[in-house]
């Protein structure tokens, strides 16, 4: 297959080159500069390049758009505008690029997120449950995901992300160090909801989108089996062989993070339903096989 992927500088988007890459895909990667991403074996051209000539992605079988500023910044006004606007653009940019191709692809994978569905401890939300525009990032996604729906091809798929545990990017390398030095714990209350998943699922999840003709729509991209904080912080100090009864107050994050904190604070019960209705095999659906996996661990006795 060809496949374009804007945003493949990040984290998850350099485990996806590396998939597509090992599967023989050819791989068109977007950037906003052609300098300092390079991937051997990859064409990189940039969203400049494309707005002038938009030859460069005719014959694409597929497009991933992941491009996006982080939110795991303070939100100042000023960042909640540039989070809201860099989704708004990049998927503008997406449209406009595929009306001016003679050939598009027949799918394109927009990023989305879970925090659609607002937060809740004791709601279970799917991908039939309703949106709720009832907090910031809740809001975001509503509009990201209307401008993915403007994009002109024969289908479109929302990946609704949640919590994506790697070793090498995301939030996990950082939730997991306090635990090794015996300073783990719950966070707040611990009784939020974490709605996770392996890095390895997540790309194998947006292949299977790609690649599954009768996958449409929003599709949660979180593992079958969501745990509460306080168990997640039980399994990963059990996995870790390490105590983890320092619990982080609420107020604390709060004062350091700002608004920012609700993502640690504040969570929802996701499941992947339209996943499982396709048959598509978690290879880490529970969390002590995904963190074993990721500490290299041994399975405790």
């Amino acid at each position: 297959m060809r496949i374009a992927i804007s945003g493949g500088t990040g984290f998850i988007g350099g485990h996806l080159i590396a998939h597509f890459k090992k599967r023989g895909d050819e791989l068109i990667l977007i950037s906003r500069s052609a300098s300092g991403h390079a991937y051997a074996g990859v064409q990189t051209v940039t969203w400049s390049e494309i707005e002038h000539s938009p030859r460069y992605l005719e014959g694409i079988d597929a497009w991933i758009n992941l491009a996006g500023s982080t939110i795991n910044q303070r939100w100042s006004e000023t960042a909640k505008r540039q989070i809201l606007s860099s989704r708004l653009k990049t998927t503008a940019a997406v449209a406009s690029a595929l009306k001016a191709l003679q050939n598009k692809p027949p799918v394109v994978v927009n990023a989305s997120a879970m925090a659609i569905y607002g937060t809740s401890e004791t709601h279970t939300y799917d991908e039939f449950s309703p949106a709720r525009a009832d907090d910031f990032l809740a809001e975001v996604v509503k509009e990201w995901e209307e401008a993915a729906d403007r994009i002109p091809a024969e289908r479109i798929v929302k990946i609704r992300t949640g919590l994506v545990l790697g070793t090498d990017g995301g939030a996990f390398p950082k939730m997991a160090l306090p635990f090794k030095f015996g300073a783990g714990g719950r966070i707040g209350s611990g009784s939020q909801w974490m709605s996770w998943i392996h890095i390895g699922d997540m790309v194998a999840l947006i292949d299977a989108c790609i690649r599954n003709e009768d996958i449409s729509g929003p599709v949660n991209a979180t593992a079958p089996h969501p745990v509460r904080n306080r168990e997640f912080a039980q399994t990963l100090g059990s996995v870790l062989r390490r105590p983890h009864a320092l619990p982080v107050p609420a107020f604390a994050l709060k004062l350091v993070l700002g608004e920012l904190s609700m993502l640690l604070l504040e969570g929802q019960r996701v499941l992947p339903r339209k996943l499982l209705e396709h048959e598509f095999q978690f290879r880490y659906p529970t969390l002590e096989e995904a963190l074993l996996d990721l500490t290299g661990a041994e399975r405790p006795a």
